[in-house]
């Protein structure tokens, strides 16, 4: 079984480039925009050797921790909206695609279970994907530091201690690896939806997948004079339990530039236990399961067409 797949996965990996071609591609455009910025701040010489100066000698750690925290929060969020495109255009692909081109028919071939099948797009989607987003993170941070003391060094910064000296690399890319899993997790649901709609659907996975929740949405409050779907389902983004506040802001004081010393760390936002013990998180895990195995279910009876 655990042969399969991980056998299954490297053929999701070779068959869809997308999954570490993305990453790539985001990672390239972010580094290209913090080179922009650097070259447009060059303009402003004496403007950038004081807050340089300032920088180095007047402000503090915490200060320059959360500086550069904010800014890798700012360029990972980028990875965190090609990866939801990303995730919803390969499930709806995964299944779909092997019925069109008829490739279903060698897989079947080979022996290899649909539920085998089901499960590794399901793995790849939740776990292979987030975790090529968190190498590409990690990969756009390492080649920005290096971009970013190098131009510090050139107006005469020390690099060291601006740059260096003032990130948590772990703390970052530990967040990150666990926020984008428990996202996978969390988000589970409607990807389970996502590969039941490409198993069943002969055209058109996209509108068909999204299509049935606009219209359950907009019908719900005209029928029935509720929001419940649109509350628990479609906004069930809004309510992920994972992280312990919503106010990320709190890396600033309001009244003056302080930083508040226990806010400075990702990962004291982040709360997994309470995530686990939340009955939604197991709730859209057993979803995501009756889904998936409605997915097995079709794919197996369904028609290669």
């Amino acid at each position: 079984m655990i042969i399969h797949q991980l056998a299954l996965i490297k053929r999701e990996i070779w068959e869809h480039r997308s999954i570490y071609v993305t990453p790539m591609a985001i990672a390239s455009i972010v580094t290209l925009g913090v080179l922009a910025m650097l070259v447009f701040a060059s303009g402003f010489a004496a403007e950038l050797d004081l807050a340089i100066f300032g920088a180095q000698n007047l402000v503090g750690e915490p200060e320059r921790i959360a500086a550069l925290t904010a800014f890798f929060i700012t360029t990972s969020m980028v990875f965190v909206v090609a990866l939801a495109i990303l995730t919803v255009f390969y499930c709806l692909d995964s299944l779909y695609a092997e019925r069109k081109d008829k490739s279903i028919l060698f897989w079947r071939s080979l022996p290899v279970t649909d539920a085998e099948t089901v499960i590794s797009k399901l793995i790849t989607a939740i776990v292979v994907l987030p975790t090529a987003a968190v190498i590409g993170i990690i990969g756009t941070h390492i080649v920005n530091l290096i971009v970013m003391g190098i131009w510090v060094s050139m107006k005469g910064g020390d690099a060291s201690v601006l740059i260096w000296g003032s990130v948590s690399l772990f703390d970052n890319w530990a967040a990150a690896f666990i926020a984008l899993l428990a996202t996978g997790i969390w988000m589970s649901p409607f990807i389970g939806w996502f590969l039941l709609v490409s198993a069943y659907t002969k055209r058109s996975p996209l509108l068909m997948a999204f299509m049935p929740l606009i219209l359950i949405g907009i019908i719900e409050p005209i029928v029935i004079g509720t929001h419940i779907f649109a509350e628990k389902v479609l906004a069930r983004g809004d309510h992920f339990p994972l992280i312990r506040t919503d106010n990320l802001d709190r890396f600033f004081d309001e009244e003056e530039w302080r930083v508040a010393e226990d806010a400075i760390s990702l990962l004291t936002h982040i709360d997994v236990v309470q995530f686990f013990t939340s009955p939604a998180t197991w709730a859209g895990i057993l979803v995501c399961g009756l889904l998936s195995t409605g997915a097995i279910y079709v794919r197996r009876f369904r028609g290669e067409s």
